[in-house]
């Protein structure tokens, strides 16, 4: 959703109170796609500090699906995230890129709630999560789900740095 941010500039220690519908469906990041179990509408808070300068509040509470970073079962993912930005009008747009790190939410006098949102979501994805501390993940060589059931793979794993002494036993085996 792009909020105008025209008139909240015009006006001097302006406050506006936006409730903001989050247009976007899912999140692609990194090859992976992080859909949304539910959303709620942003509530952002726009003040006109003064000298081209605006402060953005806000925040929105959300849950995304995630899979097990072992057994990769669905997992429901709950954030709460909060927002503080001020922009600075006097920047040119680089500059003002820079400062937000990169991810330029602000195009002219225009807000991209859902740009915004993005970035605050992504910062907040965890490296890895488990459906369970005794998550037993899949078997590398099946792909059973070791919480469900077990499988008769061979999972003996053999330490790589003795695969030289394997080499010299194998190849000196007397049969």
């Amino acid at each position: 959703m792009l909020i105008s941010l025209s008139e909240i500039m015009n006006t001097r220690d302006k406050v506006e109170h936006i409730l903001a519908e989050l247009e976007i469906d899912k999140i692609i990041f990194e090859g992976s796609s992080y859909e949304f179990a539910w959303k709620d509408p942003v509530s952002l808070t726009i003040t006109n500090l003064g000298d081209r300068v605006i402060l953005i509040e806000g925040s929105v509470k959300l849950s995304i699906i995630i899979f097990c970073s072992r057994c990769l079962k669905k997992l429901e993912y709950p954030m709460d995230i909060s927002i503080k930005k001020e922009i600075d009008f006097k920047l040119t747009e680089e500059e003002r890129a820079k400062e937000l790190d990169e991810a330029n939410y602000i195009t002219e006098y225009n807000l991209d709630v859902d740009i915004l949102i993005k970035g605050e979501i992504i910062v907040d994805l965890p490296m890895s999560l488990l459906c369970s501390d005794e998550c037993k993940g899949i078997c590398m060589h099946c792909g059973t789900n070791l919480n469900e059931g077990s499988c008769d793979c061979d999972n003996t794993v053999l330490d790589p740095r003795m695969s030289a002494i394997r080499d010299i036993f194998n190849n000196f085996k007397e049969v």
